[in-house]
């Protein structure tokens, strides 16, 4: 896939797989065909597939490389993991993921630091791989950043998902522990941005006058951004993540942020703009 230059820092998305995932309404209580009509003409086909009646979700990581560091923000599913929630994921053998990070010259080995903006199954599954029956971690030198408050829920949670893509990874001293607003250096940060979960972050990056963030979980299709109110099921305190992202969608729309999007249909990578009392998501070129 084509990479971005962000200033001096190179982005490269890394696909596991993309397609129809579910219909609008079984992620949003909102989503009634009435409230669906107006935005069909701008969803279909690439936003919202009009066989099927799925919204379009690509899984995906961002490889990152800046003058000092190769770094992954999240790790999609992942192969051989117990995923009850979501069968279609369950014990996946499908190497995608692990082929493109290659594909895009960069071995496991290479990879400094991951970013997680949190702790769901399709963001964390390539943290691990299953060596010899052991969960032991995908890339054995890099630095795992983990915000404390969300380690602490997925800990309490303690889930296959926690023991088997996030736990494994303490166990191995790999674990960096940071507060939500933890930044690397001067050209990567986080910033805090609860609600979708209790400490979900996007990543800023930023070099020579140039920024984006990567939203993580905190918006999942644009079609929260024709309605910032609509909170999927997936949100755990649903109030609260509309309000932080109906916040996130007006300062970067003022700024004229780059946003690199975890789901939103390829090619991912746009601005938002302020239209009417809502917002809209202009791509920028495949």
């Amino acid at each position: 896939m084509q990479g971005r230059m962000i200033g001096d820092i190179a982005v490269r998305r890394i696909m596991e797989y993309e397609g129809p995932f579910l219909a609008p309404s079984d992620i949003f209580a909102e989503a009634t065909p009435e409230a669906l009509a107006p935005h069909r003409h701008w969803l279909e086909p690439k936003a919202l597939d009009p066989e099927t009646g799925k919204l379009i979700f690509p899984f995906q990581s961002y490889l990152v490389k800046t003058k000092h560091h190769t770094i992954l923000i999240d790790t999609c599913i992942g192969c051989g993991k117990t995923i009850k929630h979501r069968p279609q994921w369950a014990n996946r053998t499908d190497q995608a993921w692990l082929n493109n990070l290659r594909a895009a010259g960069v071995q496991p080995e290479a990879i400094d630091y991951v970013f997680c903006t949190h702790l769901h199954v399709d963001h964390v599954g390539w943290n691990t791989s299953l060596v010899d029956g052991r969960w032991v971690p995908t890339f054995p030198n890099a630095k795992y950043i983990f915000a404390k408050v969300e380690y602490a829920a997925a800990e309490a949670g303690n889930n296959s998902i926690f023991r088997e893509s996030v736990l494994p990874i303490m166990e191995a001293g790999q674990a960096q522990l940071v507060e939500t607003d933890f930044a690397l250096d001067d050209n990567v940060w986080l910033q805090s941005t609860p609600g979708h979960t209790t400490g979900h972050v996007a990543v800023n990056l930023a070099s020579n006058g140039h920024s984006a963030v990567m939203c993580g979980d905190l918006i999942h299709t644009p079609l929260q951004c024709a309605h910032p109110e609509w909170s999927p099921q997936f949100d755990l305190d649903k109030e609260q993540a509309r309000q932080t992202r109906r916040h996130f969608l007006a300062s970067n729309a003022e700024a004229g942020q780059m946003i690199l999007t975890a789901h939103f249909p390829s090619p991912s990578i746009g601005h938002v703009v302020v239209k009417g009392d809502a917002f809209q998501f202009n791509y920028l070129e495949a």
